[in-house]
């Protein structure tokens, strides 16, 4: 086995891949008794606070390429989780809304992210948890607009 470059420790690629691996095994294992995945997940919450948008609407409020949110909301039309329907406003778009099987655990889905939240911030204090979001928060909005 190769050992770690010396300058590892500083590298903060490395922390951030380490970091998501372990939030995204976390929320993944809470969500496997609702055969969802954890972008199906943001997908649902984000129809539920934004009922009727648009996919490619939902592209952008998500930073997830149009190919691969296809993928997930084609697979979740397939699952009952989402309805596509002809927009209002442009019939040639379709808007995007959950069904009542994925109404039905709204609560306890948003109760399962919540408590991954939790499980995952659980050594940090109050003051740790608002920075760290403040930092991601800012790392993201740096990262959209190079």
């Amino acid at each position: 086995m190769n050992a770690l470059p010396d300058d590892l420790p500083d590298c903060m690629v490395f922390w951030l891949a380490k970091a998501y691996q372990r939030a995204h095994a976390v929320f993944k294992a809470r969500l496997v008794p609702y055969g969802l995945t954890n972008l199906q997940h943001l997908v649902l919450e984000a129809l539920w606070y934004r009922p009727g948008i648009t996919a490619a609407q939902m592209s952008k409020m998500l930073t997830l390429d149009k190919a691969t949110l296809s993928g997930i909301l084609d697979r979740m039309v397939r699952g009952d989780w989402i309805t596509k329907s002809a927009s209002p406003g442009d019939r040639r778009q379709m808007a995007l809304f959950t069904t009542a099987k994925a109404d039905s655990h709204k609560q306890t889905l948003i109760r399962e992210r919540k408590e991954a939240n939790n499980r995952l911030m659980s050594e940090f204090t109050t003051e740790e948890r608002i920075l760290f979001k403040r930092f991601l928060m800012d790392m993201v909005r740096e990262n959209e607009q190079v």
